[in-house]
């Protein structure tokens, strides 16, 4: 695996007033990701195991990767601009057509997350990412134990 990134694990989500707060992170760092409700939500029935009555959208996507051979080897939040994560889908393609192949796909890194979780792919962030990011390991701890935290609500970022 390349040097230039690190893998991280989906540690949990936290709904919010205009989203979903996602916290990614390993035992150096956690960081957090604001995402949209609806892929928030799946996330974490995605995390819970949570049977749902009608396949979702990354339910439907995941059986349409399945049907054409198509796996989802890992994926990559590989940059931040202007307060944007971005990420890539790498995907393993064995089937009658195509003898093995490897693609990659460009991205919500949202999108990539709930798709990791439901493949059960590992996640990685470019370090340069990483560097960018705040260390909110605190707040998840908070978070994870039940205690109260604010959020900033210029920003909606979690404040401790």
């Amino acid at each position: 695996m390349n040097s230039d990134v690190v893998e991280v694990e989906v540690k949990g989500t936290l709904p919010t007033s205009g989203g979903c707060a996602v916290f990614l992170g390993n035992e150096e760092k956690v960081f957090v990701i604001y995402i949209d409700q609806m892929v928030g939500n799946a996330i974490m029935m995605l995390m819970k195991d949570m049977a749902t009555e009608r396949p979702q959208t990354h339910d439907l996507f995941s059986d349409v990767l399945k049907a054409l051979g198509a796996n989802v080897q890992r994926v990559v939040i590989n940059d931040y601009i202007d307060e944007v994560f971005y990420g890539r889908l790498i995907l393993t393609v064995e089937n009658e057509i195509e003898e093995k192949k490897i693609l990659e796909v460009d991205a919500r890194s949202s999108d990539c997350i709930a798709l990791a979780v439901k493949f059960d792919a590992p996640v990685y962030v470019a370090k340069k990412v990483l560097e960018q990011t705040d260390d909110v390991s605190e707040v998840f701890d908070r978070v994870e134990s039940g205690d109260l935290i604010q959020k900033d609500e210029e920003d909606d970022n979690l404040i401790v």
